[in-house]
């Protein structure tokens, strides 16, 4: 019976040092890509522009064939918002909202996850001309992970968890538009 007791102790002490550690953790993430897509700027933001086309070139609608996507608004305008849901659990349940555009420059979005767990963060593609027939996309996830979620900040590396998809999508999103060119 004394060992039972000191082992919950000392489980429950381990637990309480988790938690006043969480206190002290940031719980900022910041996931930034980059690719140079061989098209005039105005012709990436047009695709871009249109929240539509991520079922196209983004990853997570391919992860589920079967997602259900629900939209409401305006396509490649502000307050245009696409609704997803699956199944799976790494995809779950959430939305996408435009919030911000500057025309041919960046969409800004606001995510707000819904299943398996409450969150939202704000996603940004902008593009820069480089030249008439050149142009460089920027995919940029930022977000914060409140209290005791930014816990998982000790075991979990945000930039390698999104970054992957991130060079994913923004790769399909470069073979699309440059087969436009064929």
């Amino acid at each position: 019976m004394k060992f039972l007791l000191k082992l919950l102790f000392l489980l429950l002490s381990l637990v309480a040092i988790v938690l006043i550690v969480g206190l002290f953790i940031d719980g900022k993430f910041s996931v930034k890509r980059s690719i140079t897509i061989n098209q005039p700027q105005e012709v990436v933001f047009d695709y871009i522009s249109s929240l539509n086309n991520q079922q196209e070139y983004g990853v997570w609608h391919k992860k589920d064939p079967t997602i259900k996507i629900t939209t409401k608004g305006t396509d490649g305008t502000v307050g245009y918002i696409s609704a997803w849901e699956s199944s799976q659990e790494d995809i779950g349940k959430g939305e996408q909202e435009i919030t911000h555009i500057v025309y041919n420059k960046r969409i800004d979005t606001e995510i707000r996850f819904k299943e398996p767990m409450n969150g939202t963060c704000q996603a940004s593609i902008i593009v820069e001309r480089d030249t008439n027939n050149s142009s460089t996309v920027t995919w940029i996830m930022k977000g914060e992970s409140t209290y005791p979620y930014n816990i998982l900040a000790l075991f979990m590396n945000v930039d390698k968890e999104i970054g992957p998809d991130l060079e994913n999508g923004l790769n399909n999103l470069k073979d699309i538009l440059e087969s436009q060119n064929n």
